[in-house]
């Protein structure tokens, strides 16, 4: 493992790995996702984003138990019991496609599984509402849908796919609407509004990122909206963390109301990109 100037972040983050009663974040039986910010999942993201390289052993242990969860119809099984639901396949696609393996045969079933399973407004949503149904059920789910969105920017069918453009276009719907909408009720209220980083959860920054790939996004003037209300959260061309898990308040590069070097970077990548 290469040391940088962020190693007591990775090292505060690997000092975790086995909180959940198994090695890699995961538990013993395998809940990928369990843990909150500090699950394979999430612990993951964060050391690329520290910039531990996917072929390091850690992170390579760690594709491999999402690899292992892969199903023949391109689904991933997250957790042992229960059934399979697409947001789950979308957290574990976008991991392993930041990790590089977009390539990889069974990325590219599970990115033509997302391709044939869209929700009738373009998005991509689970069938369980723990919330009730209600109209605004009705539609996709926004930060599941992000996610995929965030997987396929590594794909040849990136501005190059009808069916992905469908999708932008019901997030950027959403900037309009701002309602809770979907199984889960995804809103764009205060809390979104917050920037949170690191780029995980449904809030301004991860959207204005993922969208600032796509080409149906760019000139829209919804999506210009979210861009113009991001820019206005710098301090000295800084972007500045807005909310971030208390869990993660040892963690320097991402340390809540302070500017963020890694978080500035990423908005350099959304400027780049436009």
């Amino acid at each position: 493992m290469s040391t940088n100037k962020y190693q007591a972040d990775i090292d505060e983050i690997l000092s975790h790995r086995y909180d959940n009663g198994a090695d890699y974040w995961t538990t013993p039986d395998n809940r990928l996702l369990k843990g909150s910010s500090f699950s394979a999942y999430g612990s993951a993201l964060m050391l690329l984003e520290l910039g531990m390289k996917p072929s390091d052993p850690v992170l390579k242990a760690v594709s491999e138990l999402f690899f292992n969860a892969w199903r023949a119809d391109g689904r991933f099984k997250v957790y042992p019991t229960g059934g399979i639901l697409p947001c789950h396949t979308a957290y574990a696609v976008n991991l392993l496609c930041r990790m590089g393996y977009q390539a990889d045969e069974r990325i590219q079933k599970t990115l033509r599984y997302f391709l044939d399973t869209p929700y009738i407004d373009g998005g991509w949503r689970c069938n369980k509402f723990s919330f009730g149904r209600g109209p605004e059920t009705e539609h996709s789910n926004p930060l599941p849908t992000l996610n995929v969105l965030d997987a396929f920017r590594f794909s040849k069918y990136l501005n190059n796919e009808p069916k992905l453009d469908k999708a932008v276009e019901f997030l950027l719907m959403h900037w309009t609407i701002k309602t809770p909408i979907g199984p889960c009720q995804y809103g764009i209220g205060t809390r979104f509004m917050q920037v949170e980083y690191p780029l995980w959860d449904y809030n301004l920054f991860y959207y204005v990122y993922v969208l600032s790939f796509y080409d149906k996004a760019k000139n829209d003037e919804r999506f210009l909206e979210a861009f113009a209300v991001l820019q206005g959260k710098l301090a000295d061309g800084m972007m500045v963390v807005e909310r971030t898990s208390p869990k993660l308040a040892k963690l320097e590069f991402c340390k809540k109301d302070k500017p963020s070097e890694l978080a500035t970077r990423r908005y350099h990548e959304i400027l780049s990109n436009l």
